[in-house]
């Protein structure tokens, strides 16, 4: 297969495999996504779903946010791990919304990468699912596959990130993202791997990969 039948088998396989695409962190605006997805950071989101109620119920806008002090933030997220750093930056990207961006989630990457304990993904995030914008947002679901799928060389995530937007239609990325996320988590696990059913990886994956798994 050349590259450009790879990347299209995966198109098409991930097209059928999720016609209807869920999103993983619950939420109801951009604010509320922009938290869950800082929350997200080394902790699950099946973890994080079970948190924001509860963060929430008290505080789901800046405004509520600032009434809390920074350690009752940290006693509810405790569970998601980093509270100590996701705390400060949940009270402080809260007060920065209201100060400089009149209560809203600013919609630019430069400004969100401005916000304390907000990175490129977390931005990536909020831009595409909370605004529309098209941005790949790489984490451990997508490095590893792409890489699986012989589709980058696998060094980091940003070079993952530049390959992935070079070779998938900019329309389809924000779509493309979360169906890779899901397809990992199902079908391609970092452990408890069954590549029999990991029809991609099976019909197009790096060889070396392919041959480890069955050593």
């Amino acid at each position: 297969m050349t590259k450009t039948e790879k990347v299209n088998f995966v198109i098409k396989t991930l097209k059928d495999f999720y016609p209807e695409i869920p999103i993983p962190l619950d939420h109801k605006d951009p604010y509320t996504l922009l938290i869950a997805v800082l929350l997200s950071a080394q902790c699950t989101d099946v973890r994080v779903n079970k948190i924001t109620p509860l963060l929430f119920a008290k505080a789901d806008n800046p405004y509520d946010m600032v009434k809390l002090t920074v350690e009752e933030i940290k006693a509810i997220i405790r569970p998601c791990g980093l509270s100590p750093m996701k705390s400060k930056g949940i009270y402080g990207l809260s007060k920065i919304i209201i100060e400089s961006h009149n209560g809203e989630v600013p919609q630019s990457f430069s400004a969100l990468e401005a916000l304390p304990a907000v990175g490129h993904k977390t931005a990536s995030v909020v831009m595409a699912q909370a605004f529309g914008v098209p941005a790949f947002p790489v984490d451990t679901h997508i490095h590893r596959l792409m890489y699986r799928w012989n589709l980058t060389n696998g060094k980091n995530v940003v070079q993952t990130e530049k390959d992935a937007k070079r070779l998938f239609p900019e329309a389809l990325w924000n779509d493309l993202h979360l169906q890779i996320i899901w397809y990992g988590r199902e079908y391609s696990p970092a452990r408890g791997w069954n590549l029999d059913a990991d029809v991609i990886t099976k019909t197009i994956g790096r060889q070396s990969v392919i041959d480890a798994y069955y050593k």
